[in-house]
């Protein structure tokens, strides 16, 4: 043979049985199959007689070379295998033994540290720590003897955006949210889809917006896209479902009961806003939704932060079925109910998470500038540094620099809230 021709040919010198041991092998004659026989028990065969043997298939050509029929049934087979397995292996399994791992002194401490941050210059963050030793202890030994109960909120209203009233917890009780929130943040983040962007790690309005600026590239302004919000989100949560969904995901129940001390109020529903843990329970409940849009819709554009929600680049027909199809499935299996619901051409441009968002270009709501000038008024530079923040990477930054300039306060701002405004 020539060199370099078929360098991974290799000869078939007899044929043999392999369900028969004294003639198996390559070597064993076994004359009762012609060499054109493709049945499994065939030994040795060559390429030229069975022309549907090739090295497409298993790299070598000639001996013990099996016809793409039988590979097939065979990758078939193997393939079948691989999705039962992997079927297996997406069952969500239920974790146990978190009340002894959240509720051990050094996550208690670990916690206090988590929920002191931002908070040290105040009265009940020093309290606790001045005895930090003694709170922690009796903290622990609270929670094992089952005689521990949070404390009644501290409430008051804020009005921007809108009212709401916010249920403070004690600090104490913020360090025992904090030890639960340590333990089951990963085992519910791992469920929630990737475009899921509030009150996560990684998340925000940012990313929520490029995210949503770059879909609509994606598609013709003739497009349309269907925005929906729930009325009233956190007050009409239902508790009897938020512990279910708690439930599936965790064994414990002395653990799911101290989770769920920290949802209860006063009215037959919702959780309090204010609360730590509010936060992801708020994104565990919505994500039964996250769900059925990208499964049973197969909607490919999708993004939602809280109770905002957004399907881009879709038909005016396929709009219509979405708004209608998340409207029907928020009543009977969460109980909630829309707020607001647009469908409108993505040339239209898009309002969502605080900005106005078109193609090419994008710019702060109209309240977020209302906000900078009564700021500037005041000479609110935190204020000013936050909404400069808001801001970066959009329209409004130049007309906040002219805003900022003429008011004579550019030159108050630090260094790097004036190099954001400078390079724009």
């Amino acid at each position: 043979m020539n060199k370099g021709h078929h360098s991974n040919m290799k000869a078939c010198i007899r044929g043999g049985n392999w369900t028969n041991s004294s003639d198996a092998g390559v070597s064993a004659m076994n004359l009762n199959n012609t060499r054109t026989n493709s049945n499994n028990n065939v030994g040795g065969r060559d390429c030229v007689s069975k022309p549907e043997t090739t090295t497409v298939d298993t790299g070598n050509i000639g001996m013990c070379c099996p016809a793409k029929s039988e590979i097939k049934n065979e990758e078939s087979l193997f393939s079948n295998l691989n999705v039962e397995r992997q079927a297996k292996s997406k069952k969500t399994k239920r974790v146990g033994f978190l009340f002894e791992k959240a509720f051990t002194m050094q996550n208690l401490y670990l916690a206090f540290l988590d929920a002191r941050k931002g908070k040290r210059k105040k009265r009940s963050t020093l309290k606790f720590e001045i005895n930090l030793g003694a709170q922690l202890k009796a903290l622990h030994e609270e929670l094992h003897s089952q005689n521990y109960e949070p404390r009644d909120y501290i409430q008051f209203y804020v009005y921007e955006p809108k009212k709401r009233l916010i249920s403070a917890p004690a600090f104490r009780d913020l360090v025992v949210q904090h030890a639960i929130y340590r333990v089951i943040y990963t085992i519910f983040d791992s469920s929630f889809i990737d475009t899921s962007y509030a009150c996560r790690k990684g998340g925000g309005t940012h990313k929520a917006s490029v995210y949503t600026q770059n879909e609509m590239r994606k598609y013709s302004g003739e497009n349309y896209f269907v925005k929906m919000d729930i009325k009233k989100f956190f007050y009409s949560i239902d508790r009897d479902i938020l512990r279910s969904m708690f439930e599936k995901k965790i064994k414990d129940v002395r653990f799911v009961d101290m989770m769920c001390k920290f949802s209860q109020m006063k009215e037959p529903a919702g959780i309090p806003i204010g609360n730590l843990l509010s936060q992801i329970y708020a994104l565990t409940y919505m994500n039964a939704i996250d769900h059925f849009i990208k499964r049973e819709l197969k909607a490919k554009s999708y993004v939602r932060y809280v109770d905002d929600f957004m399907v881009v680049g879709v038909s005016l027909e396929e709009a219509k079925h979405i708004k209608d199809a998340c409207e029907k499935f928020a009543q009977e299996k969460l109980n909630l109910q829309y707020s607001h619901w647009h469908i409108q051409k993505i040339k239209r441009g898009i309002n969502f998470v605080g900005y106005r968002t078109w193609k090419s270009i994008k710019f702060v709501r109209k309240h977020s500038i209302y906000k900078m000038k009564r700021a500037i008024k005041k000479l609110k530079i935190e204020s000013i540094i936050s909404l400069i923040g808001h801001a970066v990477s959009t329209g409004t930054m130049k007309y906040y620099k002219r805003l900022l300039i003429g008011a004579d306060v550019f030159k108050l701002l630090p260094r790097r809230s004036q190099s954001c405004l400078l390079n724009m």
